[in-house]
């Protein structure tokens, strides 16, 4: 198989927008034969890294803009997410204990349960920060 561009979305990072990335990650996992068990993971992660994104990355600035891309690659769904805002430290992306029930903060804790690969880093020049996950399918 080759390495192929499923989809490319850019958004403002606005939580509003986070039902049509849904959508398209649902449709594309759906294209590759995902089941309807691994889809609703898929799903999720997306959507918690996307809103993890705006909350945490920009800050609730809705000026900002996220970049996701959905690639297939010998029989792997891999999602990549930019962001253009300041390099976050990237030692504090850590999933909170689950012992600590309190709302929200477990969307790192999703995203590393449901994946198979998780990486982050800066873009060139630290003009912003990327994560990509990586889920095998076949």
């Amino acid at each position: 198989m080759s390495v192929e561009m499923l989809s490319e979305i850019r958004f403002p990072a606005r939580a509003k927008r986070l039902s049509e990335v849904r959508a398209l990650v649902k449709k594309k996992a759906k294209e590759m034969g995902c089941c309807s068990e691994l889809t609703d993971k898929l799903v999720i992660a997306v959507n918690e890294a996307c809103m993890n994104v705006i909350q945490h990355a920009y800050k609730d600035d809705e000026s900002g803009e996220v970049l996701l891309q959905i690639i297939s690659d010998d029989g792997k769904i891999h999602f990549r997410i930019e962001d253009y805002a300041n390099p976050i430290d990237l030692d504090s992306v850590e999933p909170r204990d689950l012992d600590d029930l309190r709302p929200g903060g477990l969307g790192t804790h999703f995203i590393n349960e449901i994946m198979d690969e998780c990486d982050r880093g800066y873009l060139e020049g630290k003009n912003g920060n990327y994560l990509e996950m990586t889920k095998k399918i076949s």
